[in-house]
């Protein structure tokens, strides 16, 4: 049996999967396949074959699609200003974000894991997959590469991504416009995402209450507060300081390869709405993206100024949505409204390359496929959100003009244009 469960009133920040499992009824995120992975863990564990349940199924990510390969670093970011909102007796903020960027030279360097390998136990365990049964992802990033700076400096995009979701959800998006040659950093959310891994190991696990509005727009607020604070401490990073906590190991060429006053952002989910929110209280970001995300807070009548793109799934829209609508009217620059055709919520997310790896192993019938992930094939809505995402953030951000965002495009009549 499957259900997808939303809170009521409340457009899915990120839609449950329920599953009923050896006669006990199961509650996960699809957003973290976790329900694909736990089936596939009973499956693979109650299977005659000895071979099946010693073989660990390794699905992987699409190959990005631009000519630059990419390096990534992590960095550990202290708040000392601000208390953890979730934690109340946490002290300060602490934050961990990924920054990915066109590498010169990646021989040598490792591939960076999907999921840090100290949270991956914590994944496991919350979600009774035993050790070795499934092997999470590995990205196409490499780990401390040094940075391409033959270009100059480059222009910067933020990510965040669904609520109680980690910041890897957003791989096959983040690594797409880093190969074509923007710097991307996502965000960890701590204590909203399911799992944050810190230097040394620490594991931060989710704290966040159960979604209400009133959650919601209060997770946006600390999200803004996040981002703005992770924008100042890349500035010091271009500038050559060493921002983080820890003061490991940055690429030293690193300083001076961010092109801040170029800076975009665009989020899944309430990320998206972060997005949003994080423009209205910081000029610094220029062009924003929220996918299929409702909008919280007060941006939603207090609008932007500033170039906003809106990509919806097949069923949301600002007829289903009111904080679509109000936002919608309150957006006073360039503003366009997008909808993949046969897509779902879990469509802008890396569910919507992974979940389909698993499906034939753990005999997931068509139809649930379709509820989680809509009708169209998993390879072209990722290729057309890549697509689309670029093209406005080129258009945006480097002002190279693209006729993509013009209107419909005989390539790509899955994305329709809402007036």
């Amino acid at each position: 049996m499957y259900t997808t469960d939303y809170p009521v009133g409340v457009i899915p920040d990120v839609a449950r999967v329920m599953w009923v499992k050896n006669g006990r009824m199961t509650i996960r995120h699809a957003a973290t396949i976790v329900a694909a992975l736990a089936l596939a863990t009973g499956v693979i564990a109650g299977s005659a074959s000895a071979n099946a349940a010693t073989m660990p199924f390794q699905p992987v990510l699409p190959a990005p699609t631009g000519h630059d390969s990419i390096g990534t670093v992590e960095l550990h970011l202290v708040d000392p200003t601000r208390t953890d909102p979730w934690v109340p007796d946490h002290p300060i903020r602490e934050i961990m974000a990924q920054v990915w960027y066109p590498a010169r030279d990646t021989s040598g360097f490792p591939l960076a894991p999907w999921l840090d390998p100290g949270a991956a136990p914590h994944f496991e365990q919350a979600n009774a997959i035993p050790p070795d049964a499934v092997t999470l992802p590995v990205t196409h990033a490499h780990v401390g590469a040094p940075v391409d700076q033959r270009s100059g400096p480059r222009p910067v995009i933020l990510y965040s991504t669904g609520s109680h979701g980690d910041r890897s959800l957003g791989t096959n998006l983040v690594e797409d416009l880093t190969s074509h040659g923007y710097i991307v950093v996502a965000i960890d959310h701590t204590h909203d995402a399911s799992e944050v891994e810190f230097p040394g190991g620490r594991i931060e696990v989710g704290t966040l209450p159960p979604d209400t509005l009133a959650v919601n727009t209060e997770a946006v607020a600390v999200r803004d507060a996040d981002t703005r604070f992770v924008l100042d401490e890349l500035a010091v990073l271009n500038h050559g300081g060493n921002p983080d906590a820890e003061h490991r190991q940055l690429p030293h060429d690193i300083r001076g390869s961010m092109d801040l006053s170029r800076t975009g952002m665009f989020g899944w989910s309430i990320g998206g709405a972060t997005a949003a929110a994080t423009m209205l209280d910081d000029n610094r970001i220029a062009a924003g993206i929220d996918m299929d995300g409702t909008i919280y807070g007060p941006v939603r009548t207090a609008g932007l100024n500033r170039p906003f793109l809106l990509m919806s799934s097949q069923s949301h829209n600002r007829d289903t949505d009111p904080s679509w609508a109000d936002f919608w009217s309150n957006l006073h620059g360039f503003r366009l409204d997008l909808k993949l055709a046969g897509s779902q919520h879990s469509t802008y997310s890396d569910v919507e390359s992974l979940l389909p790896q698993v499906a034939a192993l753990i005999g997931v019938p068509p139809d649930v496929l379709t509820q989680e992930l809509g009708t169209i094939d998993p390879a072209r809505a990722i290729s057309v959100e890549r697509t689309y995402i670029r093209a406005f953030f080129d258009t945006m951000l480097r002002h190279h003009e693209d006729r993509l965002l013009d209107g419909p495009s005989p390539r790509f009549p899955e994305m329709r244009f809402i007036p």
